[in-house]
């Protein structure tokens, strides 16, 4: 998955210069202060040392107190590399702070999260770091936090030295966030990146380069999602523009999984320091509903630590199918998907969509590759959320790739992710048209499996597939679209062997649901 390649949140630990506080091994909280301020205008450094063994908490919280009078925190961080026996992680350990605020999950002390991806930051009240939050450097006891996510055998020795620089603050940050709304065409079909990073977490890209990327990849709209930060909401404003939607969000990096929070009041945080067993991403996930975005399990399959989904989907409003480039996990994610649709129709549940994205962080990563193709009453954050929710979307791989999925019946007609509701053995036709796929193949699935295939032309030109069924027969139909497998051919989707039965994914719809009455 993108997450980690190339720039990755929390990179392998030969890359890593990291700067740390933290314990004694077996026993608590070591700090060492080293205050050396001659005037009422000089730096004041204070230095934390420590030594954490294998098996720390997740997160630590190194306390610091911040006098009246300072005008600008400075931190930097270091730890030890030991050297491990093969198939042993080594030391890797995360960075951010809190202010007077407080620590407490969910609470309002948050001031920037910046992962692995720096060895030092700085914040005032005028200016930050990417990943952090300009605003009020107010007295009180302020809050290094670390979080070792990998711990050596031998332990994670750390320093971690903040600088408290005084003298009178600066002008007020004023925040840019982007509008709501762009110029739309009414109801129609809206293509977007809903996973995308820049420099105010692990991208490289600054949030101008996406902008521009986006516009040149055909999109309408995107959304921010920087891990674990709110940063980059307050300068997409002049980015944004009538042809581009910039649409406020974070992936909430836990140590269980990966999630989108979509659609966030600008400058909403949420917090991401639980796990699964911890019981709090209900919370969480509410806290988003409630704001009127949308909880996305990102990337369930990706192999990283820390990625693979372990929360359930419940609480989820959809699940990221396909992340970046196409590869295997993204068919297992394709697979657990399919496998919920008649659960949940059986059920009587509502069914989760799927949806594509880049998760681009830096060149050569593809912003737009793949994005979600929604139809939406007009292009602005409620209608494009709506449509997400509702599932009337389909990925593509670019937008060179065009595609109508429609199913008739019984004088009534159904598009991507509606409902047509036809006497059980009253035929149902399907027409899907496809082009911008030279020799690839389009694939009709329905809870029984795979139930039609045809080729595509070599030119990619436009080309429609027919297919007819009941709704006894099917409780819903998708479509995939493919390329030719590496060896040139489609492929047969029953074959069993040591390679994928498909070629890489050019097009996925969500479903038309089929209901007998």
């Amino acid at each position: 998955m993108t997450d980690q390649l190339p720039f990755p949140e929390r990179p392998l630990p030969a890359r890593r210069t990291l700067l740390r506080a933290g314990l004694v091994a077996g026993s608590a909280t070591a700090l060492t202060s080293v205050a050396d301020r001659a005037h009422a205008d000089s730096d004041t450094t204070l230095t934390l040392t420590g030594r954490l063994p294998t098996g720390a908490p997740d997160f630590l919280h190194l306390p610091f107190d911040v006098p009246r009078g300072v005008r600008e925190i400075a931190v930097s961080y270091s730890y030890d590399r030991p050297a491990v026996p093969p198939g042993t992680p080594g030391n890797s350990c995360d960075i951010g702070i809190f202010d007077e605020r407080g620590t407490a999950l969910g609470g309002d002390g948050f001031r920037g999260w910046s992962g692995g991806f720096r060895t030092e930051f700085s914040l005032s009240r005028e200016t930050a770091t990417p990943g952090y939050l300009p605003g009020p450097i107010n007295p009180g006891t302020w809050h290094v936090v670390l979080g070792p996510y990998q711990i050596a055998p031998a332990g994670l020795a750390y320093t971690v030295q903040v600088t408290l620089r005084f003298g009178a603050p600066g002008p007020a940050f004023t925040p840019a966030y982007p509008p709501e709304r762009a110029r739309g065409r009414g109801r129609a079909w809206y293509r977007g990146d809903c996973h995308l990073h820049t420099v105010h977490s692990d991208g490289r890209r600054l949030p101008a380069e996406v902008a521009a990327g986006a516009r040149a990849a055909g999109l309408d709209f995107i959304v921010s999602t920087d891990h674990n930060t709110s940063s980059s909401h307050a300068v997409w404003g002049p980015l944004a523009g009538p042809d581009l939607l910039i649409v406020p969000g974070e992936e909430v990096t836990t140590r269980n999984g990966h999630w989108l929070a979509l659609g966030l009041a600008p400058g909403q945080f949420v917090d991401w320091r639980y796990r699964a067993r911890d019981n709090r991403f209900p919370h969480f996930a509410r806290q988003v509903h409630r704001a009127g975005g949308l909880v996305i399990a990102a990337h369930p399959y990706c192999p990283y630590v820390a990625c693979q989904w372990k929360f359930g989907y419940q609480d989820a409003d959809g699940v990221e199918v396909w992340n970046g480039p196409w590869t295997y996990d993204d068919e297992s994610a394709v697979d657990t998907w399919d496998a919920a649709l008649a659960t949940a129709l059986r059920d009587g549940r509502d069914w989760l969509p799927a949806l594509g994205n880049s998760d681009a962080h830096s060149a050569p990563q593809v912003i737009g590759s793949p994005h979600n193709v929604v139809r939406a009453d007009d292009l602005n954050r409620t209608a494009v959320l709506a449509a997400l929710r509702a599932g009337h979307s389909w990925l593509a791989e670019s937008a060179a790739v065009q595609l109508e999925f429609t199913a008739t019946g019984h004088g009534r007609r159904a598009d991507i992710g509606e409902r047509l509701t036809v006497p059980a053995d009253a035929p149902v036709d399907l027409a899907l048209t496809v082009s911008g796929v030279p020799n690839g193949t389009a694939r009709l699935i329905t809870d029984e499996g795979q139930l039609h295939q045809s080729p595509l032309p070599a030119d990619g030109a436009p080309a429609t597939v027919t297919w007819r069924t009941t709704a006894s027969l099917a409780t819903y139909v998708r479509a995939e679209i493919r390329h030719p497998r590496p060896d040139g051919t489609p492929g047969k989707g029953n074959a069993m062997g040591p390679d994928l039965p498909w070629g890489p994914m050019a097009a996925l719809t969500n479903p038309i649901v089929l209901h007998g009455s």
